[in-house]
């Protein structure tokens, strides 16, 4: 198969799995049948599918994952001993772990082409990952609490891992509660990095987002407790905004 074959067999093969899509056709632009496919993919429930879906997929989300580049942590300087500060694509980063912002529900984002870091990354992983986060809340039998993780493989994505984290969400104004809850997403992740002998770790810029945490106030705490922590697991922070690049470079200048 082409790799616009494939994606023409993904959307069909999604579209075939739930009668409300009777009759709905697959456009004929490439960004236009992208759209679709994720889009698809976000909404899918946690559910087996078949090895030859799978196989599909994976090979198509590679070579997605291929033609927007795929960065090394070895091509990466580290800003001080063992902390580096890249900007970029977290589902191109290729080292131990990349963190997940989760939500307490832990499958994933189920928003049609959301923004969030929680949809990119169960996207480019493929409908796997949404599969194993399920079971694991299935035998946990409650939902995530905020400041803990959680380890799943990484499927598709470069890295070897990914550790998922429920982080603070802030209404109006940043409680004390709300610091201590994001330090201890950052401890968690480097504790179970520390116990699935994971040996670099690239953080998001946990709760920043659609939880609102002050970009600043959050980036403090990140470093200070990174620093603090003292482990011999490698830190990657990532950021993708520009005025995070900045708030990180002074705070680790």
């Amino acid at each position: 198969m082409t790799h616009r074959e494939r994606r023409v067999y993904l959307i069909k093969a999604l579209l075939g799995e739930d009668r409300r899509y009777d009759g709905m056709s697959v456009p004929s632009g490439d960004e236009a049948q992208k759209r679709l496919l994720r889009s698809l993919m976000n909404v899918r429930p946690p559910m087996p599918v078949g090895e030859d879906f799978l196989a599909v997929q994976d090979a198509y989300l590679r070579e997605e994952i291929a033609r927007k580049g795929v960065t090394d942590i070895s091509e990466l300087r580290p800003v001080e001993d063992g902390i580096y500060l890249w900007q970029g694509d977290i589902t191109t980063l290729s080292c131990g772990a990349v963190v997940n912002a989760a939500n307490s529900g832990m499958t994933g984002c189920y928003a049609p082409c959301h923004g969030c870091i929680d949809n990119a990354i169960h996207t480019y992983a493929g409908v796997q990952l949404r599969l194993a986060c399920a079971e694991i809340m299935e035998r946990q039998g409650h939902g995530e609490p905020v400041g803990c993780a959680k380890v799943t493989p990484a499927y598709n994505l470069p890295c070897g891992s990914v550790i998922h984290t429920v982080g603070p969400a802030v209404h109006g104004y940043v409680t004390e509660e709300a610091r201590e809850q994001l330090a201890s997403c950052y401890r968690s992740c480097l504790r179970a990095a520390e116990e699935h002998g994971i040996q670099s770790v690239a953080f998001c810029c946990i709760s920043t987002g659609e939880f609102c945490f002050p970009n600043e106030e959050a980036a403090e705490i990140a470093v200070r407790t990174v620093r603090e922590y003292k482990g011999k697991t490698e830190v990657i922070f990532n950021v993708w905004k520009d005025v995070d690049l900045e708030i990180y470079r002074r705070l680790l200048g």
